[in-house]
């Protein structure tokens, strides 16, 4: 087995789903944290720099060499690829392309606009209020959010019968919805598949409350 160590931050939802795809693999894994808030952010350091240059997490090494992942699409994709079963995308390709394009809009459309670096600057660039703030991050859940409740239809998981990709994506963003008090009652499917997956011991180790540098 490949020695893996992953950099971490409890609440960063990009380390959540790759915590998620590492655990559906039945890997195990080190961490080592890199908090976002403390001292300013631990992942601004000269140090996390040199690991992963953009400073951002989760960033995986992997073997002895400690080769560095970026990016949790990239880690995940090589984590596919290098470990293909149990697989993360299911068998037809038509049911491939939906399961990537749920996974697309959290990753691309949601998380980029909600994620703490573009909260901070509405903040403290744009100087707007935490009214402003929590509205902006709630339109752009909302928006999301609309287009994945007409793609899945929960069999329980958003793919049918197995967790997929776009679990593994969809649930740390459900998690950031209720961390950040945005209403649900909209998604009826949604929450169906993400209390699916939270009744699954793979998704309930990989949250954030039960990593090791969870406040």
């Amino acid at each position: 087995m490949t020695d893996l160590v992953l950099y971490d931050y409890f609440r960063s939802s990009a380390a959540y789903r790759v915590r998620i795809a590492l655990r559906l693999k039945g890997l195990s894994y080190d961490q080592i944290p890199a908090h976002l808030v403390r001292g300013g952010g631990e992942h601004l350091s000269d140090a996390y720099r040199a690991i992963n240059p953009q400073r951002r997490v989760p960033a995986l090494a992997i073997g002895d060499d400690r080769t560095i992942l970026i990016q949790s699409s990239a880690i995940i994709e090589w984590l596919e690829e290098t470990f293909p079963e149990p697989p993360l995308l299911p068998a037809e390709p038509f049911s491939r392309a939906r399961c990537r394009a749920i996974a697309a809009i959290v990753g691309c459309d949601i998380h980029p606009l909600n994620n703490l670096s573009t909260l901070n600057y509405l903040r403290n660039q744009l100087g707007c209020d935490k009214p402003a703030v929590d509205a902006w991050y709630a339109h752009w859940i909302a928006e999301g959010f609309s287009a994945i409740e007409e793609l899945i239809e929960p069999e329980p998981f958003a793919m049918g019968a197995k967790p997929t990709l776009a679990d593994a994506y969809l649930v740390p963003q459900v998690y950031n919805a209720r961390r950040f008090a945005v209403p649900l009652d909209a998604f009826p499917k949604i929450v169906a598949v993400a209390e699916a997956c939270a009744a699954l011991p793979v998704f309930r180790d990989a949250a954030p409350e039960n990593q090791p540098d969870a406040e």
